[in-house]
């Protein structure tokens, strides 16, 4: 795992007084609550309290337990954890490939989504890939499906490539899909 540059917390505009999320790396014993928050963000009925539900498109689970710690086990790679009084809040993937970083695993709490927190751990996870990497880009994979998600990514500088990755139908570990004509699509930003 790459070392952690300096946490960091901001003043949210909306409360005058209240500091905003603190920032960490994720540790083995986090991996049960990283896949909680991921769950609740997008399967089953919890997840519709939300905006960033895939519940209409997949079944089953985004993310196990085992996928989770290997994520934390390999180089280069950090899950992200966004906590506010203790509490897990948001989370996200990023790894280094080459001179591009790649955001992934993007989960916010339904509860906590609408205001603001998806835009600061995305800010935060792009100047952890700078500062800790290097790297110039970044990229990610999004169900082509997800129309609203990826506005909300234009919006945040990132654009569509074209590029296309299929869903891996068959394979459990990524949810059972609800429709067949699910894949990927690639989204980049230079940083």
């Amino acid at each position: 795992m790459t070392a952690e540059p300096t946490t960091s917390r901001s003043i949210d505009a909306d409360r005058d007084t209240v500091a905003g999320p603190a920032f960490r790396a994720a540790q083995p014993q986090d991996v049960p609550a990283v896949v909680a928050l991921v769950e609740s963000a997008y399967r089953g009925d919890a997840s519709r309290a939300g905006w960033t539900t895939e519940a209409d498109l997949l079944e089953g689970q985004r993310t196990d337990e085992a996928g989770v710690a290997e994520l934390l086990e390999r180089a280069e790679s950090v899950v992200l954890l966004a906590e506010l009084d203790g509490r897990l809040l948001a989370c996200c993937h990023i790894e280094r490939r080459g001179a591009t970083g790649y955001f992934g695993m993007f989960s916010v709490s339904p509860t906590a989504q609408g205001g603001g927190l998806g835009r600061q751990v995305m800010a935060r996870a792009e100047e952890w890939a700078r500062a800790a990497w290097g790297v110039t880009a970044m990229e990610m994979t999004v169900i082509e499906q997800r129309a609203e998600l990826i506005a909300w990514y234009e919006r945040r500088g990132y654009t569509r490539t074209g590029v296309f990755e299929p869903f891996p139908y068959g394979d459990e570990r990524f949810g059972v899909p609800l429709r067949p004509d699910l894949r990927f699509e690639k989204l980049v930003k230079s940083l």
